[in-house]
């Protein structure tokens, strides 16, 4: 049985995918990292910002080039501490849901120049739904420490991304023992998985899909077992 999502207290968003950062940097002319295969990296996102299925994001006034992100998300249900980066280490997570990192790409770039950030260019709103799905319902579908889900977007009925959630470099193991270093986990975090390769704009390049996202554009978030998460883009009055 799909279950509502409890009151979220804290986002983590990592960034797990190799595609999506290969990629995006190679946009950028850069060539990978070496510590990004060393340390699964995330950045802490706006609890305050959670919106929900059917929702309307409302877009920061100053930016013109807002960005969807396909990811999926697990919800912390008890509370833990120093996990080892092994299959125990599931037993703190309540279930799974769909997560839609919305961003304003132009913000996130002046920020980011400056050494710190995401901030302002992904504050504005977290999507989040349209269920959380519990961990018990898809074993059937974990394997290795990843899931194994089809995963597509939509911009008006258009599907212009289309992925698994297996091709993740890091395990979900992985990003909760980080997560939980020298911390603790409570009921109500939010662990993301990070885009997906192929699972935003910016890697497509706005050219390929008709731009950056505009005002009373839909975006759908579809993943296979949890279900589809839809919002409506809007100016901010």
């Amino acid at each position: 049985m799909n279950l509502p999502l409890p009151p979220i207290r804290s986002i983590r968003d990592f960034y797990a995918f190799e595609q999506h950062v290969k990629t995006c940097r190679a946009h950028r002319g850069l060539g990978m990292i070496d510590e990004w295969y060393q340390i699964p990296v995330f950045y802490f996102s706006n609890p305050a910002a959670i919106i929900g299925d059917g929702d309307t994001v409302y877009v920061p006034r100053s930016s013109n080039e807002i960005d969807f992100e396909l990811e999926i998300a697990a919800i912390i249900g008890q509370p833990a501490s120093d996990l080892p980066a092994d299959e125990s280490a599931m037993n703190c997570v309540a279930g799974f849901t769909i997560y839609n990192d919305w961003s304003a790409r132009d913000l996130q770039r002046a920020e980011m120049k400056v050494g710190l950030g995401p901030s302002k260019g992904k504050d504005f709103a977290n999507a989040l739904g349209p269920h959380l799905v519990p961990f018990q319902q898809l074993q059937d579908r974990y394997h290795n420490g990843r899931l194994n889900l089809e995963m597509e977007a939509f911009i008006n009925g258009r599907r212009v991304s289309q992925a698994n959630s297996s091709s993740m470099y890091w395990t979900w193991p992985q990003l909760l023992a980080h997560a939980s270093r020298d911390t603790q986990l409570l009921p109500g975090d939010v662990i993301g998985s990070g885009t997906v390769g192929s699972g935003c704009i910016l890697e497509l390049t706005p050219e390929a899909v008709g731009g950056w996202l505009k005002p009373g554009d839909v975006v759908q978030l579809k993943i296979e077992r949890l279900g589809t998460l839809e919002n409506t883009v809007a100016h901010r009055s």
